[in-house]
């Protein structure tokens, strides 16, 4: 049985693609996060071709080429099946709370290129796009490899967040320069640690807080220096991710504050 037709939900998508791979959102939840992705393949055309055929069991909603044209494959109402085993901020079906964008880029393993101007700026007008019919906080505009350190890269530290950032999509600072300090690392254990692990966590990283700089603890350092600091990334705590991270979180903090009271605005000129 071929995959049902259905129009596009945003103005960019160029064409439908029905993927079979989807099925109900649990708990009848509304997606409030962006999960990002690259393909990892050699060919986008193999790529998207594998998204759509069933058994694969892997699908996204949305597919962008690396020319910006855009595919959708599932239902922004429909689980689609990109994350895999995932955690962030407690959450462990994060097919059920985000809708998944595959951004073609061969990826680690075929050379990994630099993103083109042209395919960001059309990843950046679709996540406007399903901003403007969801409520995703800029902070749940995440990277695959922020909900999945141990096993995914994706879209790596060549994406640029920080032109997203510019451009209304996503949470982000300026990272904080490099310089000689205190590092914490692998084996390391104490006070220090778990002040680093409680900050992760609130941030959203799947980190449990025991004072041991463990591989979990390790693997989401290097997720978060990927994403919010990736002139290096080596998993080691250095001053420059610690004072990022503190930044995003005080950054956020901010941002919260000021939508509240526009909430608190709105609410009182309603009444």
């Amino acid at each position: 049985m071929s995959p049902v037709a259905f129009q596009a939900e945003s103005s960019v998508v160029a064409e439908v693609r029905p993927s079979p791979n989807h099925g109900e959102r649990q708990g009848a939840k509304r997606p409030d996060m962006i999960l990002l992705h690259y393909t990892g393949m050699p060919s986008a055309d193999a790529a998207l071709e594998r998204l759509c055929t069933r058994g694969t069991d892997v699908s996204a909603h949305y597919f962008v080429f690396e020319d910006g044209r855009i595919v959708q494959m599932v239902k922004e109402s429909r689980r689609a099946w990109h994350a895999g085993a995932a955690l962030w901020a407690g959450e462990t079906d994060i097919n059920s709370c985000s809708i998944g964008v595959e951004i073609a880029n061969p990826g680690h393993e075929y050379g990994y290129p630099d993103f083109p101007r042209r395919q960001i700026a059309a990843v950046t007008a679709l996540c406007r796009s399903i901003q403007t019919r969801h409520a995703v906080p800029a902070v749940r505009v995440l990277a695959h490899s922020d909900v999945a350190p141990a096993r995914k890269q994706d879209p790596g530290e060549k994406f640029p967040w920080h032109m997203l950032y510019e451009s209304g999509v996503g949470h982000w600072v300026k990272p904080a320069p490099i310089s000689k300090g205190d590092v914490l690392t692998l084996g390391d254990r104490g006070e220090a640690v778990a002040a680093l692990q409680e900050q992760l966590s609130s941030y959203g990283y799947g980190v449990t807080v025991n004072s041991d700089y463990d591989s979990v603890m390790h693997d989401a350092v290097a997720a978060f220096q990927r994403h919010f600091r990736p002139a290096r990334i080596d998993g080691c705590a250095d001053e420059s991710t610690r004072a990022t991270l503190r930044d995003l979180l005080a950054h956020r903090g901010r941002v919260r504050n000021i939508a509240a009271r526009a909430r608190d605005f709105a609410h009182l000129a309603a009444s």
